[in-house]
């Protein structure tokens, strides 16, 4: 089809890229994010005619973090910005008399993992994205399945524990407050305060207490040896290896793909999940086991992932 652009909504800033066929990104442009619902919708258009200078589009694909409907054209919600069935796609198009479609950012990476990235080669795959909350894909017989709705693969808030921490969806208990970049940071914090001697590494790091000890000072103590560093990864581990375990029950997926900003870490994180996956799978021991592996497109796959799916067919029959 040519040339497409992806489009990734940040909390500071809105990149846009062109991106061919073989997800190569050949050009960027990137705008401050804005604070209002309007503003940002215009600064999308901006971002979108900065990158398209000197090249033929035939289509955008804007990642948005929130619930997508099935038609990818209007954000039902976003919870970090002020959409309510909002008609991005209509309004994008208007600014920009370019075909536009809209996905769950989560999904357009994973489909960026999938297609050009740690999921080459597999048919059944399911995405996670350990950051600050935790997100997912689902690609099953080399589709991306959405749901009757759209907005499936919400994995972050599949309640793991009844009556358990309050999360900012309103629940309680979902995964994404055990196995996240802010619960990691809850472990490391609760662990220094109860046994400061055990986090005399961690400690220096930061200010000096455990208030001040941030997820950047956990990877680097981590690898240092300090204990609750090691201990808090562990128990990050543990929850996201027994929720894979889960998932494996519903998508038998031939593998997971681990992204987000946790999958940085590589094998500090990715070790341990492996180990409680293969703890808590069902029958671990007398079933093909799923390759559990680190996503490699790293922060561009959103917007390799969201141009790539503007070529695809809409997926509402």
């Amino acid at each position: 089809m040519g040339l497409t652009i992806g489009v990734d909504i940040g909390g500071t800033k809105i990149a846009a890229g062109v991106v061919d066929e073989e997800g190569n990104i050949l050009s960027t442009f990137k705008v401050p994010t804005p604070t209002t619902p309007e503003a940002i919708v215009d600064a999308i258009a901006s971002a979108v005619e900065g990158a398209r200078a000197g090249h033929e589009i035939v289509g955008v694909g804007i990642g948005a973090a929130g619930y997508v409907n099935r038609q990818r054209s209007t954000v039902y919600f976003a919870p970090n910005i002020d959409w309510r069935n909002e008609p991005l796609k209509e309004k994008v198009e208007a600014r920009t008399g370019l075909p536009v479609v809209v996905e769950n950012d989560a999904n357009a990476a994973a489909w960026g993992e999938y297609k050009f990235g740690a999921g080459k080669g597999h048919r059944n795959v399911i995405c996670i994205t350990l950051g600050t909350g935790l997100g997912g894909g689902i690609i099953i017989g080399n589709k991306l399945r959405r749901g009757h709705f759209g907005v499936a693969a919400e994995f972050g808030h599949i309640r793991m524990v009844p009556d358990g921490l309050l999360c900012g969806c309103g629940s309680q208990g979902c995964w994404e407050q055990y196995a996240s970049g802010r619960a990691l940071v809850r472990y490391a914090k609760q662990r220094a305060n109860a046994t400061p001697e055990r986090a005399e590494v961690l400690l220096a790091l930061g200010d000096g207490t455990p208030d001040g000890i941030e997820g950047k000072h956990i990877s680097m103590a981590a690898r240092q040896g300090d204990p609750v560093a090691v201990d808090s990864y562990r128990e990050l581990a543990r929850w996201a290896g027994a929720g894979l375990a889960d998932l494996a029950s519903l998508f038998d997926p031939s593998a997971f793909i681990v992204g987000g900003g946790l999958s940085d870490e590589g094998d500090l994180v990715l070790d341990p999940i492996r180990k409680s996956y293969k703890r808590w799978l069902v029958g671990g021991n007398w079933r093909p086991v799923a390759d559990v592996i680190a996503a490699q497109l790293g922060n561009k796959a959103g917007m390799v992932g969201a141009a790539d799916l503007a070529r695809e067919p809409d997926p509402v029959m």
